[in-house]
């Protein structure tokens, strides 16, 4: 049985665990909040009180982290996982960062004979638990091959996108346009709600045309609910969209639009609505549409 350390057991992390787990393998998870492996133990797999403890006997090793220095301290710092990864082992790290720090994660990896892939998902928290992730990877394409069992146990669509930080630069690019769907749909409705259409109806027709999305079909329930319960937070996405305004100045490539949503983004964080939805946009354009002025006083 391929045993798999799995680092990072958080609102995406602990379902992947779990399917890890439904496939087949053998599942060593460990997480900052030790509490947070209960549920993994209870569905099959093994709890570790330390990343040193979770990898050393690991085939695979899979990181879900918040943001860079979390994979940095993770991987790279002391009694991290390539200080004590065996030989050959493969590392898969599947949270969003900076492309760099993926490119420099492959090249420590390589130079402790471990074979290392970034592969960050997209599909939030249902893709997590139904095993639908969409996976982007970056890596050695033979590297890959050998991850398929594993990542095909969290996705249903893995693609590989090029070499180390590929999958991150694709992440980035999943991360503007959801953002900039969301915007888009929470402009519809509130524009939609002022002229007094039956919202519900008016979803269910666009969602069956050329504008019909995955933003339409699994977040304007729950927008028109105004249940921003969070599966994606505002935080992550801002975290996120920095990551795509730096590479794009880097490229050195224009994002008119793109650079408009993550403002947005950035004002509805400021003004107290970071741990909220990612949909919570829609709040953002009420309040500038001056249908709404008490933000802060929404419920999470």
């Amino acid at each position: 049985m391929t045993a798999v350390a799995f680092i990072g057991l958080g609102v995406m992390g602990a379902p992947m665990a779990q399917n890890l787990v439904k496939a087949g393998f053998d599942v060593i998870g460990h997480n900052r909040s030790p509490a947070r492996t209960d549920t993994l133990v209870a569905s099959g797999g093994r709890r570790a009180d330390s990343v040193a403890d979770a990898v050393r006997d690991a085939d695979v090793i899979v990181t879900m982290l918040p943001d860079s220095p979390d994979v940095e301290a993770v991987v790279l710092g002391e009694g991290g996982a390539l200080e004590t990864a065996r030989h050959g082992a493969l590392l898969v790290d599947a949270s969003t960062v900076r492309p760099e720090t993926s490119r420099a994660v492959a090249a420590a990896a390589e130079a402790r004979g471990v074979r290392a892939l970034d592969a960050p998902v997209s599909g939030g928290e249902a893709g997590a638990v139904e095993g639908t992730l969409s996976i982007m990877v970056g890596g050695d394409e033979e590297v890959y091959e050998s991850a398929l069992p594993v990542l095909r146990a969290m996705g249903s669509t893995v693609v590989h996108v090029g070499p180390a930080g590929a999958g991150q630069t694709v992440k980035a690019a999943n991360q503007l346009i959801v953002a900039g769907t969301i915007e888009l749909v929470s402009e519809a409705l509130v524009f939609l709600d002022s002229h007094g259409v039956d919202l519900g109806a008016a979803v269910s027709v666009l969602a069956g045309g050329l504008a019909g999305n995955a933003v339409l079909q699994r977040k304007a329930p729950a927008m028109l609910a105004r249940d921003f319960t969070p599966g994606f937070r505002i935080d992550l996405h801002h975290k996120d969209l920095g990551i795509v305004l730096a590479a794009v100045r880097e490229a050195g490539v224009a994002l008119p639009l793109g650079t408009h949503v993550a403002g947005l983004v950035a004002s509805l964080r400021a003004q107290g609505g970071g741990s909220l939805d990612h949909s919570a946009l829609l709040l953002q354009v009420e309040s500038l549409s001056g249908r709404d002025n008490e933000l802060r006083s929404r419920p999470v």
